[in-house]
């Protein structure tokens, strides 16, 4: 996948893949999904696919109802004579369902019988090539170390996508010079097996040629939601960095630990530091925060819940720190590799007593680089801590997209105490008190868990209490007054629209795309996003709204309950009870927000469960 999209990023296409993957360790189905297009940025994945490379027959069986008529499917010669029980890896109940949609349509649960089904019924060309074949060729010549051979299997998935495509090797070379950096050899290698797949495919070159692009890729990224986050957070001056390794977090982390070991007065000092567990993550990212370091640390659901009590701490001391949330399929371990946006109210009302918090949430990779910047501002201007809601299917999305505006960049760190003769680190002379760094020179403070007064000592009185429990949480009243409209929520589409969707975070692209598909039907939408999950924006919700009944608005949600509609009615009074919905782990696509916008204008359906997705 990195390969493809670096080539095809490098010769101006837009890409957006998604990867799949089970949370063992080796030898179940994972696979990409991924999106090209010549003229923009794609915004969202869907179903049919054009394309269906497969490494083995298991992706066959998983997958050959998603091409679409007059398709290409490229697979090892090997695999044609294999039948369903030959593939072992494929769970029971998945068996058993395609077993059951195999006798459906008449087939006999072999590779062979369903792509004849598919050159039948779809039209659809079978592309099959010797993979032991070509893997031998390339072995013979480079004599390569026969436990490595079966690593050269990905480079002949890239290399029939990049035959199909018409890929020049100039931009292939590129992008395996970047991916095996200072490795000539393995360059080489991989460009003369494509060059063998590319004599083995003989008239297929350029039989899903791409219209000539359209995107300056001089300004072009090409990254990871993981990858686009920890950027983000060096711009914004990050200096210390906690995590315990975690899915889809830790790549985060790990991208940050490659920084911080380069010198450059632009991006240090930055420590990343793995610690033994969650607990320890969020209390160390709080005592750095303490000392002036701006500090952040990374996870997942299970991760969140060990660093609760720590939260909590920092609401307490109105603490600036960061956690950047990512979701994944719960409860408990749950989904380990999946995505989902259930956590909404676990990051919301996460803790005991009542503090001051903001939590964030971002719909796409630039979204994600504005709003980790302004996590740390919020964090930093109001004392609170900020949590970054994102979720796998972002993290796990590579995609092209243009350059940020760093000119528009403002760092802002709030109210900091230099010196002073007397300090009060919670002073009540405003709900948020001027910060001294803890080793300021001439400077003394106190922090504990307990309630306290204006210099951090425990008291218990109750006036001192209702004065300080009030300071604290009428911060969130200051938030919503001074935070700008336009970071709370975005909207989008027609003005006066037949019907809204309501959704937050990574569903924010399908939807933009799908409002277009329905425009060109004669359908008018728009989409609300909703960036700031708390303190609920519900003036802005009210006004976006207005003169939408609320019988056609629809949510769209990763998770069962369409959490966003509860919270929504918690703060405005609208009751919103139509969804589009998808639980499954797997992204949403366009054709499901389709599909399930068809079935609630018909009246057939209130809720619609999305399902696409091996």
């Amino acid at each position: 996948m990195m390969i493809i999209g670096r080539a095809l990023a490098r010769r101006g296409y837009g890409f957006l893949a998604n990867r799949e993957y089970f949370s063992n360790i080796v030898g179940r189905h994972s696979y990409i999904h991924l999106r090209v297009k010549s003229d923009e940025y794609p915004r969202s994945l869907t179903y049919p696919v054009d394309l269906l490379v497969a490494m083995d027959a298991e992706t066959i069986f998983m997958h050959f109802e998603d091409v679409s008529n007059r398709g290409f499917i490229v697979c090892d010669n090997a695999s044609l004579h294999k039948t369903l029980e030959e593939a072992p890896s494929i769970e029971d109940i998945t068996r058993e369902r395609i077993k059951k949609r195999c006798n459906e349509l008449g087939l006999d649960c072999s590779v062979e019988s369903i792509l004849k089904y598919l050159a039948e019924k779809k039209k659809a060309s079978l592309i099959s090539l010797q993979y032991e074949k070509i893997i031998r060729e390339l072995f013979d010549k480079y004599k390569i170390d026969p436990r490595q051979l079966s690593r050269y299997l990905s480079g002949i998935v890239f290399s029939a996508f990049a035959v199909l495509l018409a890929l020049d090797e100039d931009s292939l070379r590129y992008a395996l010079s970047l991916h095996f950096k200072e490795r000539a050899q393995i360059v080489e290698q991989n460009m003369d097996l494509y060059r063998i797949v590319v004599r083995e495919m003989g008239g297929y070159k350029g039989a899903l040629m791409l219209a000539p692009p359209r995107i300056n890729q001089k300004k072009t990224m090409f990254v990871t939601g993981n990858d686009i986050v920890a950027i983000a957070k060096i711009v914004a001056g990050v200096r210390y960095q906690s995590y315990y390794p975690i899915t889809p977090a830790a790549d985060e982390s790990v991208l940050l630990e490659r920084y911080s070991f380069i010198e450059d007065e632009n991006i240090g000092p930055l420590l990343v530091l793995q610690t033994e567990d969650e607990i320890a993550a969020i209390t160390s990212a709080i005592g750095a925060s303490l000392t002036g370091a701006r500090s952040s640390t990374s996870t997942s659901g299970p991760g969140f819940d060990l660093m609760v009590e720590g939260l909590s701490w920092a609401g307490m001391n109105e603490v600036p720190v960061v956690i950047t949330y990512y979701q994944r399929g719960g409860p408990s371990t749950g989904q380990p590799t999946r995505g989902s946006q259930s956590d909404l109210f676990n990051a919301i009302f996460a803790g005991h007593g009542e503090f001051a918090r903001v939590v964030l949430s971002s719909g796409d990779h630039l979204e994600a680089f504005y709003d980790t910047i302004l996590a740390f501002n919020l964090a930093e201007e109001f004392q609170v801590p900020v949590i970054h809601l994102l979720d796998k299917f972002l993290a796990n999305s590579t995609a092209t997209v243009s350059l940020p505006r760093l000119d528009e960049i403002k760092i802002s760190r709030g109210a900091i105490v230099r010196e002073a003769k007397e300090y009060k680190r919670f002073s009540l002379a405003s709900l948020v008190s001027p910060r001294a760094f803890l080793g300021t020179r001439g400077v003394v403070m106190w922090y504990t868990g307990d309630e306290h007064d204006e210099y951090g000592h425990i008291v218990e009185d109750p006036e001192n209490r209702i004065a300080m429990y009030s300071k604290r949480i009428e911060k969130m009243s200051l938030i919503k007054d001074r935070v700008p409209s336009e970071q709370k929520i975005g909207i989008y589409g027609d003005r006066n629209p037949d019907y809204m969707f309501v959704g937050w975070g990574s569903v924010k692209n399908t939807v933009l795309e799908a409002i277009d598909v329905l425009r060109g039907r004669g359908i008018r939408a728009k989409y609300l996003n909703i960036k700031m999950l708390w303190p609920f924006p519900e003036r802005e919700f009210v006004e976006a709204a207005e003169n939408v009944p609320a019988d056609r608005m629809i949510v769209v949600e990763h998770s069962y309950g369409a959490n966003i509609a509860k919270l929504i009615e918690m703060n405005t009074g609208i009751s919103i009870e139509k969804s589009i919905v998808k639980f499954t782990g797997r992204p949403l696509t366009l054709k499901e927000v389709i599909e399930g916008f068809e079935l609630i204008e018909s009246g057939k359906e209130k809720k619609v469960v999305c399902r696409y997705g091996a």
